[in-house]
């Protein structure tokens, strides 16, 4: 018989959290991560997170201080472009944005004979302010970034490098975590925009209780 079927959405989210936690049992996770970690275990309910998400040194407070320096969140989907708190973000002072709609994205995309996701990046890599990068659906973005970094062209905050897939999927995570940035990485093939918005959304959350 379904139980608590009439519980409200704060309800559920705290029982589901005291759930996931009891599950982890005595896995040992640094705080930091932890959290970031039971978000994106409550959304994709997939515990193999505990184990393959990874971490720079660093990584959690470089997020931290982007978003209380009013960083701009850039995202290579919609979906993870609107799965981001937009109350956490104005709350800190923050932006998302994402250019893969755009039309001079698109048009830059033909010409130079690329895909729309490596073109928005370009055009991301010239806004202003700390970037955080929540890359969750395009491996050529997160290996376009890396080319932008090695140009001398762009400096992230931090890089959420989370993309899902089979093609260049791993060679792109794998790339990601020998750069001179701050990266949280899903090891493997798994991710998604939603894992990418989840990570956000935990750090936009620990950010406002910092504040």
């Amino acid at each position: 018989m379904m139980k608590d079927w009439h519980m409200l959405p704060a309800e559920i989210e705290a029982q589901s959290m005291k759930i996931i936690e009891e599950e982890l049992g005595e896995i040992s996770l640094p705080p930091l991560h932890k959290e970031i970690i039971k978000r994106v275990i409550h959304t994709s309910a997939d515990f193999e997170y505990a184990r393959t998400l990874r971490f720079s040194p660093q990584a959690v407070q470089a997020g931290l201080e982007a978003l209380q320096q009013q960083a701009v969140i850039v995202t290579d989907t919609n979906m993870g472009l609107m799965g981001i708190n937009a109350d956490g973000l104005r709350r800190l002072g923050c932006t998302k944005q994402c250019f893969m709609a755009d039309p001079e994205v698109k048009a830059q995309a033909t010409a130079n004979g690329t895909t729309r996701a490596v073109a928005a990046m370009d055009k991301a890599a010239a806004l202003q302010g700390p970037l955080i990068f929540a890359i969750g659906n395009a491996p050529t973005a997160l290996l376009r970034i890396q080319e932008l970094i090695r140009q001398k062209k762009c400096r992230p905050a931090l890089i959420i490098g989370v993309p899902v897939g089979f093609v260049n999927v791993i060679d792109a995570k794998e790339g990601l975590m020998k750069m001179p940035v701050p990266y949280i990485v899903a090891k493997g093939r798994k991710g998604g925009s939603a894992i990418a918005a989840a990570i956000c959304n935990a750090l936009l959350y620990m950010a406002i209780r910092k504040k």
